[in-house]
């Protein structure tokens, strides 16, 4: 399994719309687990509840696919939609769910975002590069954003819902090549994505208390 996990790391292939779609359906697999009066509670180590946390992994995906939806992209500055929090602390958001349609309605939400965004990687030109403050990007960098979004949020979901996750290997390798190059590839993908995002001790690697990926496209 390690030396597997080695290899997988070592050449790991681009980031594609295949691999957000698969990210978002397993997380949309896991959350249907949770309980209907589950999603009040905390996310993890966040300072949002559940609920607010998959809305911000939605908005996430849906941000992403707008930055790649003009004919021109910006490349100073987001795509001005409003984002803002509905309580103070709160995630500022454009995309926010209707509460009268539960959990449900909610993972609709997330699914539809996902979708918005798979469907501008699939359709945009390599060639296309669009604005991201952690660096301008193209349509695979925004895949591999998307699939940490969703990753790591999904982690802090099930650790707020108590429900295991554990996403693939080779899926976690690729999206450390394309966005975290200096991060360690002799590690486990998986907990390793979790040390480059500051939510987890790495052995022999201190603990991030920031962390940024780098989005510009790799030569």
């Amino acid at each position: 399994m390690r030396r597997q996990a080695e290899q997988d790391a070592a050449t790991p292939g681009p980031v594609t719309a295949d691999d957000l779609d698969q990210a978002v359906q397993l997380a949309l697999a896991t959350l249907r687990e949770a309980p209907p009066t589950a999603w009040d509670g905390k996310a993890g180590t966040l300072e949002w509840d559940c609920w607010e946390t998959v809305e911000h992994l939605s908005d996430d995906l849906f941000a992403y696919a707008a930055q790649l939806g003009p004919r021109q992209p910006p490349l100073d500055g987001e795509v001005p939609f409003l984002w803002e929090p509905r309580r103070p602390g709160g995630p500022a958001n454009a995309i926010h769910a209707d509460h009268a349609a539960g959990p449900v309605g909610l993972l609709q939400v997330l699914e539809a975002s996902g979708a918005m965004l798979i469907a501008m990687v699939r359709t945009a030109p390599p060639s296309t590069r669009s604005y991201h403050g952690f660096g301008i990007s193209d349509p695979e960098g925004f895949a591999a954003m998307g699939v940490v979004e969703t990753l790591v949020h999904t982690h802090d979901l099930a650790e707020g819902l108590a429900l295991p996750w554990a996403p693939p290997t080779a899926l976690c390798a690729r999206v450390l090549h394309r966005l975290f190059p200096d991060a360690p590839y002799d590690t486990d993908p998986w907990p390793t994505l979790l040390w480059a995002t500051g939510r987890a001790e790495l052995p022999g690697h201190p603990r991030r208390t920031t962390w940024r990926w780098n989005g510009v496209p790799r030569s």
